[in-house]
C-alpha cells in the first residue's frame, strides 16, 4: 500500500505489543487513518502510523499515574490495579476534552518492570479498539516521580472541530 500525502497532516509513529491486523482503518470519525503498511512488520496492538487530516483538533494528555481525584495512590504494589487506574484517569481526561478512547492517536508508556507488558495490554485492550490502535511507545524506566507509582501514560486524542 502506498500512503498518499494528505494535506496538513500529522504523521505519528509508533511500538508497543498486543494485536492489529488492518492494513488501514478508519476512526470512527471517519477522518483519521490507522495504517499499517505491508512493507513493515506486523504490529501487535499498534499502529505504525495514523494519518489526521487538516482541521482536526488535536487533545494531548499529561501523564496519568494511578492517583485518584484526591491524589490517593490506588493498588499499592497491584500492577494490573493501578494500570486500570491510570486508564479511567485518561477516560476522565478525555472526556472533560469531549472525546474518548476512539479519538486516541498516540499512547506513551512509561513503567518501572517491563515483565508486567501481557497486564498492560489486556487493561489496554479493555479501552482502545485493537482495530484501530493508537501508535505507541513502551519505555522501562528505573522509576518514576513516586517510588509506589508503577506506570505513567500519556495520551493524545484528535477530535473533529465543532
Amino acid at each position: 500500500m502506498r500512503l498518499q500525502p494528505i494535506a496538513r497532516s500529522v504523521l505519528l509513529l509508533a511500538a508497543i505489543g498486543g494485536t492489529a491486523t488492518s492494513v488501514a482503518a478508519q476512526s470512527p470519525a471517519d477522518s483519521v487513518r490507522f495504517v499499517n503498511p505491508p512493507s513493515l512488520p506486523t504490529p501487535h496492538g499498534y499502529s505504525h502510523l495514523v494519518e489526521v487530516p487538516a482541521g482536526s483538533r488535536l487533545v494531548y494528555i499529561s501523564g496519568q499515574v494511578p492517583l485518584d481525584s484526591t491524589g490517593r495512590l490506588v493498588g499499592a504494589g497491584d500492577f494490573r490495579a493501578q494500570a486500570v487506574q491510570v486508564f479511567e484517569n485518561l477516560r476522565r481526561a478525555l472526556t472533560a476534552a469531549h472525546a474518548s478512547f476512539a479519538d486516541v492517536v498516540k499512547l506513551n508508556y512509561y513503567v518501572v518492570d517491563v515483565s508486567k507488558l501481557g497486564t498492560l495490554r489486556e487493561v489496554r485492550d479493555h479501552y482502545v479498539n485493537a482495530a484501530a490502535a493508537p501508535t505507541s511507545i513502551l519505555l522501562g524506566v528505573q522509576r518514576l516521580f513516586r517510588p509506589d507509582v508503577l506506570l505513567e501514560v500519556e495520551a493524545v486524542a484528535v477530535v473533529k472541530q465543532p
